[in-house]
């Protein structure tokens, strides 16, 4: 319990926060600022951008100032804590396939997040690559775009803060260089933030499982723990709530849903061979919904978190 305790603190700040919903802020607002609305690569991003800033407005007072202040560290150990993982992130870290080899999870088995979150990125940048090489041919037009330049020059120096050891770009040199990046992206607001965020009622109401807040220290001698030092060690009923709350309303699906992965780009190009790509998409998706739907109906419980129709298409909440 007090283990899960760290995780769940960690999980919240570092991976949520910090990892989904404040960086996708970097790259969005690097995107108003370099990329007319003509550019190809703001229309195939801001579909991803919807409602964020808002969002995280909203997150930075009420997320961080009323709930996450209540956890075991307070909001200025949270602080500390994402500084410090910040200073150790790299660019690798945010793209799956090199996150899942470095960490030794290649052949965990029934590891669903890994499984699903594999074949939802190759169709994100397989989607990436159609639309990308179709504005640039060569790596020469991507080295000559002085506004995509500036983009990712901006990202890497306000965003990541100039550190060169997280390996975030400077520069796009080819055409491969900007696919990989712009999945990265598109990935993070989508399927990544999913899979951090929609599961959250699931197994952060039951408070013994992953409670953000104990308020007792955990024990030091094995054997010594009892029933009555377990309920000792969770939060009070007022801050039950609050915890409770707040997961129901991050991870709660509501009917209107109109910002479904991968239905807003048609807004913004209206070029046949773009519309087929879009169709392509997607149908990839569709797939992809399928194959899980089927591999769920074997599972005790399905891990449903990555179903392209549970995925929305930005950080809206």
């Amino acid at each position: 319990m007090f283990i899960k305790n760290t995780v769940i603190m960690e999980q919240q700040s570092v991976h949520h926060l910090m990892n989904t919903h404040l960086l996708e802020e970097v790259f969005t607002v690097a995107t108003l600022r370099n990329l007319p609305t003509v550019h190809p690569i703001h229309k195939l991003l801001v579909p991803h951008f919807k409602d964020t800033i808002p969002m995280n407005i909203k997150a930075r007072t009420f997320l961080f100032d009323k709930v996450l202040e209540l956890c075991s560290v307070g909001s200025k150990g949270l602080k500390e804590l994402m500084k410090r993982s910040f200073s150790e992130l790299t660019y690798s870290d945010l793209c799956l396939p090199e996150n899942i080899t470095s960490r030794g999870l290649d052949s965990v088995p029934n590891f669903y997040y890994r499984d699903d979150g594999l074949m939802l990125w190759a169709i994100i940048h397989s989607f990436a690559q159609a639309v990308i090489e179709h504005f640039y041919p060569s790596n020469a037009d991507v080295q000559r775009d002085s506004e995509l330049q500036d983009w990712i020059s901006e990202i890497f120096t306000y965003g990541f803060l100039g550190n060169k050891e997280s390996s975030c770009p400077t520069s796009f040199s080819s055409v491969q260089d900007l696919v990989k990046f712009i999945t990265m992206v598109i990935f993070t607001a989508s399927g990544q933030h999913a899979a951090l965020n929609n599961g959250q009622f699931d197994y952060q109401t039951y408070l013994p499982n992953a409670s953000l807040l104990l308020v007792r220290a955990p024990p030091t001698t094995k054997g010594q723990s009892t029933m009555q030092s377990v309920l000792d060690a969770l939060p009070n009923v007022g801050d039950t709530g609050r915890f409770t709350s707040a997961a129901w309303i991050l991870s709660a699906q509501y009917s209107d849903l109109v910002n479904t992965f991968g239905h807003l780009h048609d807004e913004r190009f209206d070029d046949p061979i773009l519309t087929q790509m879009m169709k392509e998409f997607q149908a990839q998706l569709s797939n992809l919904e399928e194959t899980i739907t089927q591999r769920n109906k074997g599972l005790p419980v399905p891990y449903t978190y990555l179903l392209p129709s549970q995925v929305e298409n930005s950080i809206a909440i």
